[in-house]
C-alpha cells in the first residue's frame, strides 16, 4: 500500500526497469555465487527496494537508503581507487579484480554504485522517513545472526567472522559478533540518517 504524503510518487519507468534489473541479477547471482550470497545485507536490500518501489513505501525505502548510502559509497571509491592506482583505500572490493571471477558477474557488482542514487532520487520524492534506522538496525541484527549461525565461517559474508573480509582472532567469536552489530548501525546508518535529514530537508516526514 502506498503511503501518501501529498508528494510525487515514484515513476513507473524506475520500477519496471528495477524490476527487469532484478530478473536479470537474481538468476545470475545464484549461478555464479549460490543462494548464500544473498545473505549480504547489500545483496538483501535489492529485493527490499523492488518491494519498496512498487509499495511506494517512505519507510522501507529509508532503511534501505541507509543500508546502502555509505557501502555504496565507500564501494564505489574502493573500486575506482584500485582501477586507478592498483591499490585498494578501504578493502573488501578485491573479488572485482579476480579473474577467477567472471567478468559479467563482476561487472553485475556495479548496481552498488547505483543504490545510493536510487534511493536518494526515491526519497526525494516521496520523503524521508526517520524510523527508518530502527528497521534498518533491527533487520540487520537478525541478519548478521542468521549469518553467523548458517553461513560458514570462511566466507565472511557481512564480515561477522572479521572486519573488511579478514578473519579476526583477538576477540572471542561471540563477542566480535556483539561488537559489530553495535557498531554497524553507529558506523553506517547513524551517518547516513544524519546525512539524509540534511540533504532533503524538506523531505523529512517523520
Amino acid at each position: 500500500m502506498r503511503q501518501t504524503t501529498g508528494q510525487p510518487g515514484l515513476p513507473l519507468w524506475l520500477k519496471l526497469l528495477f524490476s527487469a534489473w532484478m530478473l536479470v541479477w537474481v538468476p545470475a547471482y545464484l549461478w555464479l555465487y549460490g543462494p548464500l550470497n544473498f545473505f549480504w545485507l547489500c545483496n538483501l536490500a535489492n529485493f527490499l527496494i523492488l518491494a519498496a518501489l512498487w509499495r511506494e513505501s517512505r519507510l522501507l525505502l529509508s532503511a534501505q537508503a541507509l543500508a546502502v548510502l555509505l557501502v555504496g559509497i565507500t564501494w564505489t571509491l574502493d573500486v575506482a581507487g584500485a582501477f586507478l592506482t592498483g591499490h585498494h583505500i578501504i578493502g573488501g572490493t578485491e573479488y572485482m579484480f579476480d579473474a577467477e571471477i567472471p567478468l559479467p558477474g563482476r561487472l553485475l557488482s556495479l548496481y552498488h554504485a547505483a543504490l545510493p542514487l536510487i534511493t536518494l532520487y526515491c526519497l526525494y520524492r516521496i520523503g524521508y522517513d526517520s524510523r527508518g534506522i530502527w528497521l534498518q538496525t533491527g533487520l540487520t541484527w537478525v541478519l548478521m545472526v542468521a549469518t553467523w549461525l548458517v553461513v560458514e565461517p570462511e566466507l565472511n559474508i557481512n564480515w561477522v567472522h572479521g572486519p573488511f573480509g579478514e578473519p579476526q582472532d583477538t576477540l572471542p567469536p561471540g563477542l566480535y559478533l556483539l561488537v559489530a552489530m553495535l557498531a554497524t548501525p553507529l558506523v553506517l546508518y547513524l551517518p547516513s540518517h544524519l546525512l539524509i535529514r540534511w540533504l532533503l530537508p524538506r523531505q523529512n516526514t517523520q
